[in-house]
């Protein structure tokens, strides 16, 4: 079976991790964020969605997007059009970015960071907190349901959230059952990377309102954003549009204007 981006991708990641011998118990208790919650922006404003606006400077699926992009200067028209977080993607094969990015963010910015990345190890966990990311993002299609209880659970113990990906009900429930708190809808099929628009608004029957609910991918328009806020999103994570917009900063706002609806 010819493998998928998905597959190329995770095993590029677990190859390197296979490398990394430090003992992620070791670190355990030392490693501690302590800037502002992912969790609590996200939840902040309950009368409009909520957006993460991401730092992307190439896909594998689109070639390279922005490639002069100026992270710190695109980081503050985020914060400034009213970005409750900025996601940062650290992958440097795929995607072209790096963990300076993050660090670079982070001292532009001060709304809290999720580190976007293909998380395979609990020293990836670790490693986002100590890079001062408030939130790591759990794949559950690239992961065991043992790995995603144990991430989760570290990621708790270091004070950093984990926006656990599902693409179907399915994933959803073993999302749910390793205790997550924030569930991102991927409307990309990270295997072929075509967009269903439809996908949020199917998987989100399957979340209780308990759970934060994030719409990613597909979010072009202020009338995408309008649709999944319709279905009973919290937040979108919106990355291509901004980094491609000649004003991000008013981009931002237009989409932050958006009023969430009631789940269900």
């Amino acid at each position: 079976m010819t493998a998928t981006y998905l597959d190329t991708i995770v095993d590029a990641h677990r190859a390197r991790a296979a490398l990394d011998h430090r003992s992620w118990q070791g670190r355990l208790g030392e490693v501690v964020y302590e800037g502002p919650s992912f969790h609590d922006a996200l939840r902040a404003d309950s009368t409009h969605v909520a957006v993460i606006a991401e730092i992307k400077r190439r896909s594998p699926s689109k070639g390279w997007l922005n490639e002069d992009l100026d992270v710190e200067a695109t980081a503050r028209a985020y914060a400034n059009g009213g970005a409750a977080a900025i996601s940062v993607l650290t992958d440097e094969d795929f995607f072209s970015g790096s963990v300076d990015d993050l660090r670079a963010v982070r001292q532009a910015v001060s709304v809290p960071l999720l580190r976007k990345d293909f998380t395979v190890s609990a020293n990836d966990v670790l490693d986002a907190a100590q890079m001062g990311a408030a939130a790591v993002l759990l794949i559950v299609a690239a992961l065991s349901d043992a790995e995603l209880e144990e991430f989760v659970t570290v990621a708790a113990a270091c004070h950093v959230d984990a926006l656990v990906e599902v693409h179907d009900a399915d994933e959803a429930e073993r999302a749910l059952a390793a205790g997550a708190r924030i569930v991102g809808v991927n409307q990309r099929d990270l295997r072929t990377f075509d967009v269903d628009p439809r996908r949020a608004a199917t998987v989100l029957s399957a979340l209780p309102g308990s759970v934060l609910a994030v719409a990613e991918s597909g979010l072009v328009s202020l009338e995408d954003v309008a649709r999944a806020a319709e279905s009973g999103v919290d937040a979108v994570l919106v990355g291509e549009s901004f980094v491609r917009a000649s004003s991000p900063e008013g981009l931002v706002r237009d989409f932050s204007s958006v009023e969430r609806r009631a789940r269900g």
